[in-house]
């Protein structure tokens, strides 16, 4: 009898534990594969003004291996320059910041070239972008002002 209590005490005690540990298997099940930080240029009237550093996390499909992916990490890197280049992430109001939501959908189609499709479920982007610089810009484009109806 008294093994049995024990038994029942010991599983009760145990049971916050084993939830414990099942959430951090269910955390881990993410996959995802960090791009260490590039620095991505701000183009304007094709003159260099500025460079943005940041850090990107691709998650994967639950069936990938990370390994593989992981291993193409310079070319994530190298797509994400080069098409920089070609059209940067210019936001026209703030020569310190990138617009992220082009980095993104230009980040999955090269994950799709490069990886595969499928691969590659989403792009997120780690911490905030930080520019070089923040004083001695170019004055940006103002933001357009509002059209107003004509007074009746």
């Amino acid at each position: 009898m008294r093994t049995i209590l024990t038994g029942l005490v010991c599983l009760l005690l145990s049971s916050p534990a084993m939830a414990a540990e099942n959430k951090s298997k269910e955390a881990v099940d993410v996959q995802f594969v960090n791009i260490s930080p590039v620095a991505l240029p701000i183009v304007v009237n094709g003159q260099l003004v500025n460079f943005v550093f940041v850090s990107l996390k691709l998650n994967l499909a639950p069936s990938v291996s990370v390994g593989s992916v992981r291993d193409k990490e310079p070319y994530f890197r190298d797509a994400l320059v080069r098409t920089a280049y070609r059209q940067p992430f210019v936001v026209p109001t703030n020569y310190t910041q990138i617009d992220v939501p082009a980095l993104k959908s230009r980040m999955m189609a090269e994950a799709a070239r490069i990886a595969g499709p499928g691969v590659v479920v989403s792009v997120e982007l780690v911490g905030e972008p930080q520019p070089k610089r923040t004083m001695g810009l170019p004055k940006p484009k103002a933001a357009p002002a509002p059209v107003r109806a004509p007074i009746p």
